[in-house]
This record gives structure tokens, C-alpha cells and sequence, in this order.
């Protein structure tokens, strides 16, 4: 499987045939000024939650690509109202059965709202399996003992955690977090992008070496094999 990092959160994930796109907020972000919007591909949109910076080329890149939403039922259920294609509206504890693989909903200790203000339900994060492996993709979320479900059932290969602090947890929370999941190999997300969540990286590298953690901290537009 390839990984691709677009900024902020947003992930492409291309596996088993399908191109999964997480949490697209591209063209308001500077940082990823760079990046072509117009030829992401899309079989799968998956939202965290409703926040703008979440959500923000979500419908330009869905009514692109034709792709299936998949995210908390009033996430999607938003963007089925514009036309999109709302195909699973999920909740937490549920899973979902795609082409590339299965998507659990789990917790994530956040808020949520939909860009005009709207009620966007409980924010999320996922536990996806594909090609024989496993990975977790947390969302904005703060340190929550939920986390430790996930060990319980899953063994992760890496975990997509965020470090930015702020608005969720910082480096230290997740590297916390890494060790309440079972995941040695932390792929960061959610940090630099506004002067609040602006971290030092060779601090946070340091400290997950210190912790026995590899931390990846991508460049935009960097593709990763998993």
C-alpha cells in the first residue's frame, strides 16, 4: 500500500486497487499550495468529523471523482444533501466491508460541527484493514483511554496520530497513545499548519526516539510504501 500526505490531515491511501482519501483540506491550507487538487484521486472519501479543516475539498473532489462518502452519519448525510454520494453513514463501534478492505469507527474525544454551523455528530477516528495490515487513523482527538480497546483487538503496523497539540493531543499525549494502541511506528498529522499547532519537529522526533517510537513526519506531497 501507498501513502500520500497532502497537509494538515489529509491522507490518500491507495490499496487494493481503491484510492481512500482521508480528511481532504487542501486548497485553504498555504502549506499545500503546491499540491494538484484537481487530480486526486478518490474512490473513498473517510471524514473524521465536520470541521472545516477536515472537510474543506471534500465536495469539490466527491463531485469530481464520483467517490463514496464514508464517515459519522451526519457528516455524510450533509454532504448527501449536496448531491453527493452519502453511500455510508456509519456510527461509532460500527464497520463497513469496502473493496480494499474493512473500516471501523471508533472513538475520538472531540468536537464537531459542519461548516455552516450544523450539527456534525461525534467525531471519529478509524481502524482499517487492507493487503494484510493494519492501521489506525485517530482523528483529531485528545488522549483517551478508548485507545486501549484497539490494542485489545487489532495489532496495529503504524498508527496516523495527531502532534500539533491545541486542538488535540500533543507529542507526548500521542506518544501515549502509541503505546495504549501497540503501535511502534507513528505517522503524524494535524501540526503546523496555524501558528497554534506550530511544533518543533526535531524536539518531537527526539522524544519518540527517547520513547522507542519511530515518528514519520512526511512532507507534503511525500508518498510512503507501507
Amino acid at each position: 500500500m501507498h501513502l500520500t500526505y497532502y497537509g494538515h490531515s489529509c491522507f490518500l491511501l491507495e490499496t487494493g486497487g481503491s484510492s481512500v482519501l482521508f480528511d481532504p483540506f487542501i486548497r485553504p491550507n498555504p502549506l499545500a499550495k503546491d499540491v494538484d487538487v484537481d487530480n486526486i484521486p478518490a474512490d473513498f472519501i473517510l471524514l473524521s468529523h465536520g470541521h472545516a479543516d477536515h472537510v474543506a475539498d471534500a465536495e469539490e473532489i466527491g463531485k469530481r471523482t464520483g467517490a463514496d462518502f464514508v464517515g459519522m452519519a451526519e457528516v455524510v448525510g450533509w454532504f448527501g444533501t449536496k448531491g453527493l454520494k452519502a453511500t455510508y453513514g456509519m456510527n461509532l463501534g460500527g464497520t463497513v466491508k469496502l473493496p480494499f478492505g474493512t473500516v471501523k469507527m471508533v472513538a475520538a474525544a472531540h468536537s464537531s460541527s459542519m461548516p455552516d454551523g450544523s450539527y456534525g455528530g461525534l467525531a471519529a477516528g478509524f481502524v482499517v484493514e487492507a493487503e494484510g495490515k493494519t492501521f489506525y487513523f485517530a482523528g483529531d482527538t485528545a488522549l483517551t483511554y478508548d485507545m486501549k480497546l484497539i490494542a485489545e483487538r487489532h495489532r496495529l503496523d503504524f498508527a496516523i496520530l495527531p502532534i500539533g497539540d491545541h486542538y488535540t493531543m500533543g507529542i507526548d499525549d500521542a506518544l501515549t497513545a502509541a503505546d495504549w494502541t501497540g503501535a511502534s511506528k507513528i505517522i503524524g498529522m494535524h501540526y503546523d499548519t496555524f501558528p497554534p499547532i506550530t511544533i518543533d519537529q526535531a524536539e518531537a522526533r527526539a522524544k519518540a526516539q527517547q520513547a522507542g517510537k519511530e515518528l514519520v513526519l512526511l512532507a507534503i506531497g511525500e508518498t510512503v510504501t507501507l
